[in-house]
């Protein structure tokens, strides 16, 4: 299922501060029935509010713009003034990234459960949950929204992380399946920027994982090993164990159960 509701701006009432302000209540007017909120942040003092919306006048824009408009609005209420700042953003986590930065909490602007296209897989969490904590980690190159099949949309971006100085230039990699109702974010890692648009280009090898994605799941796999063998030692110990209440024969050996200290 997925649901979505008419921004609520909360200017009623309200002049705007400056141009730019003025030119955003401008377009909002002008585009407010194509524009769908996606999640909303609004202080409980009225003064603040952060909003993810979906532009749904970019399917006949530019190819390739990107589709969500992040919107940081600050409210005067003695002056009876606000000020609005916006950027369009091609994910939903960077658009995040962006309200966070600008003092929203991350919990409050998450997208609500059950009422959107859902995350594939618990990589997709943690890789999307890694944007949207990463400070000025990333910079941005460049970036492009397929809304017809195949529904994807890459994000590249320089990384400043020193785990990155090798393999700097990341994509993020975000595939939708509308029959699952699921979406996928993969990272890759490459040298520099020429050798990402290559593979853009190509697609003719699967998207480099970072080294340190390698790691991890080598360290989860050899975690689940050690739990599987620890589970068989238990089980084999209890096989022989003596059933609960009973005591061992006199002079016989005790034994831990379990094979645990």
């Amino acid at each position: 299922m997925s649901t979505s509701h008419t921004p609520n701006f909360l200017l009623d009432g309200l002049t705007p501060a400056d141009e730019p302000s003025a030119k955003a209540e401008s377009d909002i007017a002008l585009w407010d029935d194509l524009f769908s909120s996606l999640t909303e942040h609004h202080t409980p003092d009225g003064k603040q509010s952060f909003l993810v919306i979906h532009d749904g006048s970019a399917t006949w824009g530019i190819p390739g713009a990107p589709q969500l408009i992040a919107l940081h609005i600050t409210r005067d209420l003695t002056a009876r003034t606000f000020r609005i700042e916006q950027a369009d953003h091609p994910t939903m986590p960077f658009a995040q990234l962006w309200l966070v930065s600008r003092g929203c909490p991350p919990d409050a602007i998450q997208l609500p459960e059950d009422q959107h296209i859902e995350p594939a897989d618990a990589l997709t969490i943690r890789i999307e949950d890694q944007i949207r904590h990463s400070g000025t980690r990333y910079e941005i190159k460049d970036h492009y929204t397929h809304d017809s099949v195949p529904y994807e949309t890459w994000v590249m971006v320089r990384d400043s992380d020193p785990s990155a100085a090798d393999l700097p230039v990341r994509i993020f990699l975000e595939e939708t399946d509308f029959d699952a109702f699921t979406y996928t974010v993969r990272e890759g890692a490459f040298r520099d920027g020429t050798s990402a648009n290559q593979w853009l280009f190509d697609r003719d090898t699967p998207l480099p994982e970072p080294p340190e994605h390698l790691v991890s799941a080598d360290r989860r796999t050899r975690a689940a090993l050690a739990r599987s063998t620890t589970g068989q030692s238990a089980t084999a110990a209890s096989v022989h164990a003596p059933a609960a209440g009973s005591a061992p024969s006199p002079g016989a050996p005790s034994h831990r159960r379990g094979g645990r200290s």
